[in-house]
Order: C-alpha cells, then sequence, then structure tokens
C-alpha cells in the first residue's frame, strides 16, 4: 500500500511540474509581440510634408512622355522627372513625399505630381 501512494504522489508531483511548465511557456508565447515596438519618430515640420504645386513648362515636358489620361510619370535615369516629386513603388504599394523618412533610400517606380493621384491609383501615403 505505501509503495502505491509512493507512487502516485511522485506521478503527481511530475503531473503538476509539466503542467506548470506548459502554462509559463504558453504565457511567454502570448506576451510576446507579433510585431517589434520601435520608438517614435522625431516630429517633422509640416512644411516639409507637402508637395510644391507643379510648374507649367515643367509639367508640359513631362505630359510629352506619359501618355493621355495617365496620372503618373515614369522616372528618368531613377530619378523622378521635375512636378512629379512623389516616388511610388509598386511593391509595397505606397508613395513617399519629399522631405519623409525613406524618401532619398525609395528607388521610383512611378513618379506622381500630387498625392491624391497616387491615392487614386491605390497606393498609401508612408508612414512618418
Amino acid at each position: 500500500m505505501m509503495r502505491w501512494f509512493r507512487r502516485l504522489f511522485w506521478l503527481g508531483l511530475l503531473a503538476g511540474a509539466g503542467l506548470s511548465a506548459y502554462r509559463v511557456l504558453g504565457q511567454r508565447q502570448s506576451k510576446s509581440p507579433s510585431t517589434p515596438e520601435w520608438p517614435p519618430l522625431p516630429a517633422q515640420p509640416a512644411s516639409k510634408a507637402t508637395t510644391a504645386a507643379p510648374a507649367a513648362p515643367a509639367a508640359a515636358r513631362v505630359t510629352e512622355r506619359t501618355p493621355p489620361g495617365q496620372r503618373w510619370a515614369p522616372p528618368v535615369n531613377g530619378a523622378c522627372p521635375d512636378g512629379y516629386p512623389l516616388k511610388a513603388n509598386d511593391n509595397s504599394r505606397i508613395f513617399h513625399a519629399p522631405g519623409g523618412r525613406f524618401y532619398a533610400r525609395t528607388v521610383a517606380e512611378r513618379c506622381y505630381a500630387n498625392a491624391d493621384d497616387a491615392i487614386a491609383d491605390g497606393y498609401r501615403p508612408a508612414k512618418a
């Protein structure tokens, strides 16, 4: 009888330890965020985020290369032409404005004159 009592005691102790380990591991996995938390970005002046209105001569030059009814212009030698400062990326469907955090690093696949045209084509603005 004493032998069965000892076996049940050790079996219960092992089961309790296993259950405790299972709960601890489950809590660790549920607490870890799925996306990393980034520190807040420094605030930028609003004047840098706004896009300048295209000049008439530059817009006329670009429209010669752009088919009628098309809102965007193709990049020239990897840079956006005058009057089309917004850089758009086809893979991420994000457009970047001058003065933005990743504007200098973005390789333009399309260039837009204003944000409304980029949004109408299905792009979203880059997060500040």
